[in-house]
């Protein structure tokens, strides 16, 4: 993630359970060297947590702590969220209910 990607993902405030994906960049070439074009370029389901809401509130009013954070990297559902554009990069913003599992490195 580039500085100033970074600092304009701090200017987005995830409101709820919500969380801020960079996604990953999808692979331009085979296992085997085979160059894709960009059309049949599978997306990536996955990519880096950049920013994260406060989480929901329960029934009781309490908040409900996020089990992702900042710089986790995630698996998240095929049609997920929603695509926003922050200067060049795309970003996705999804419920924390939409991630599917967090990728240990």
């Amino acid at each position: 993630m580039t500085a100033t990607l970074a600092e304009q993902a701090k200017k987005i405030k995830p409101l709820g359970d919500r969380i801020v994906i960079q996604k990953a960049e999808a692979a331009e070439k085979t296992e085997g060297g085979i160059y894709l074009p960009s059309g049949s370029q599978e997306k990536p389901l996955e990519g880096i947590v950049v920013a994260v809401g406060p989480g929901s509130n329960t029934d009781k009013g309490e908040k409900s702590p996020m089990t992702v954070k900042e710089g986790d990297r995630v698996l998240y559902s095929k049609f997920a969220g929603t695509d926003i554009k922050v200067g060049s990069e795309e970003l996705l913003i999804v419920s924390e209910k939409e991630v599917l599992a967090i990728i240990e490195q």
